[in-house]
């Protein structure tokens, strides 16, 4: 027997609601309160469409029906739904190749001639503070890995958090299409990626060695108190400040700030900067900056 569905149900999966100005105002507000993204009215169509998927799923008609759904009572799941949909989450490996540069030829030798004098131990701490999908970190972990190995007596323990539960549980799988490797160097592909065969042909999966060195904890830079437990010799946050207002990104800063060790080094996105915090931090590059 064939069931055909009727006009209504059809309905759930073709029709998107249309968000008035008071609607989108009232999630403007409430993402920028949880998060400290704001959400411009330029934005609406975008919030719209991260949306739409949400309220189809709901079998709900309006985005006011959806708010009430969010501020609800026992809403705590929802909101990380919500939360999830509008957080953008593009990313690439090696990405901002002069970071990487930096760390290799400048902060590495650094480390390894402090280490041989004894001015500092052989454990190096990092944190990405917005992992996204987990290409960073994983550029991190491979990058040090194979520079500072554990034969010498290197340690090496980074941390990776995201807003998002969706993109962090990803990441930890450390799975991704084979179209990917080329934003790989060689010589870190052949020692730190498994292809994949047979089910995973067309894969490409982190090797044991790589993931177990990453950490991975949902954390929100909005809150008021990061619970990690620091200090760090790097932090990057990059490509994630853009999204704040300057009181929320100068706070954002000044907190991971308390987490970065002595001569520690933070990391930004190529189109932000730290220039409007008033906290001694000295730029050694474009978006790569030292705490004295």
């Amino acid at each position: 027997m064939t069931i055909h569905a009727s006009p209504a149900t059809h309905r759930w999966h073709t029709v998107v609601p249309a968000i008035s100005d008071r609607e989108f105002e009232l999630f403007q507000t409430l993402i920028h309160r949880e998060t400290g993204i704001f959400l411009s009215s330029a934005k609406k169509t975008l919030l719209v469409a991260r949306l739409a998927r949400r309220l189809r799923e709901l079998r709900l008609t309006s985005f006011e029906a959806y708010y009430r759904r969010v501020i609800g009572r026992n809403s705590g799941d929802e909101r990380v739904h919500l939360i999830d949909c509008i957080c953008t989450n593009e990313t690439h490996f090696f990405r901002e190749p002069r970071q990487f540069e930096y760390i290799k030829h400048r902060i590495i030798p650094e480390w390894i001639s402090q280490a041989a004098a004894g001015r500092r131990s052989r454990e190096i701490r990092v944190w990405s503070a917005a992992c996204s999908t987990g290409e960073e970190p994983y550029s991190i972990a491979m990058l040090l890995l194979a520079n500072l190995p554990a034969a010498d007596g290197w340690r090496i323990e980074l941390l990776a958090t995201d807003l998002s539960t969706r993109v962090i549980e990803q990441a930890r799988k450390g799975v991704w299409s084979v179209d990917k490797a080329g934003e790989i160097p060689a010589e870190y592909l052949t020692a730190f990626m498994m292809k994949g065969t047979r089910s995973n042909h067309g894969k490409m999966k982190a090797s044991q060695q790589l993931r177990g060195a990453i950490c991975w904890l949902r954390l929100n830079l909005n809150d008021e108190a990061y619970a990690v437990a620091g200090p760090f010799d790097m932090i990057f946050c990059k490509n994630v400040l853009i999204y704040f207002d300057e009181l929320c990104k100068t706070k954002v800063i000044k907190r991971l700030l308390e987490h970065i060790a002595r001569s520690g080094y933070l990391f930004l996105g190529h189109a932000e900067n730290a220039r409007s915090v008033n906290c001694g931090l000295r730029c050694v590059i474009p978006t790569v900056y030292c705490i004295p």
